[in-house]
């Protein structure tokens, strides 16, 4: 990738952080023939609409809002998805998973791999805790703040 495409992915990347720091709903901008607008239903997850562009908007889904924990019953806390997109539990079909029930994880921990956009975005726990159930299957269609994972925090 080009030093000027990372460069306005960054602008991006800037403009939806932008977004959710200052709770906006809608942000567009026009530069000559470039022109961007972004918008986001109340307090969800931002959503892209562009005009042509000289790079790709497909990046910005890492930009998602803030994951909330939901404590159940049993203690368990959620690992959200972040994003709309497909399930992956491992890199490829004859890897091993990226977590399993028993596995220890911490915020750092990469979970699962959500594809959208053709664009596959490593999902990291975010919490620390020991991994009781995987809510989803490989392959499945998730929503945004769909459970993923249950962890027992630590």
């Amino acid at each position: 990738m080009g030093d000027e495409k990372k460069t306005d992915l960054k602008k991006v990347k800037e403009l939806v952080d932008l977004m959710i720091e200052n709770d906006l709903v809608e942000v567009e901008i026009a530069d000559g023939d470039s022109k961007i607008h972004l918008k986001r239903p109340g307090h969800s997850q931002p959503q892209f609409a562009a005009a042509p562009m000289h790079y790709a908007p497909a990046a910005t889904p890492a930009a998602a809002a803030p994951q909330t924990a939901s404590v159940s019953a049993d203690n368990l806390v959620d690992i959200p998805s972040p994003i709309i997109g497909t399930f992956y539990a491992a890199p490829s079909p004859d890897s091993p998973p990226f977590a399993k029930v028993g596995d220890r994880v911490n915020p750092d921990t990469v979970v699962c791999i959500i594809e959208a956009m053709k664009v596959m975005n490593e999902i990291k726990a975010e919490k620390t805790g020991t991994i009781e159930k995987i809510m989803v299957t490989n392959g499945q269609a998730v929503e945004f703040n769909q459970s993923l994972f249950k962890i027992k925090p630590d």
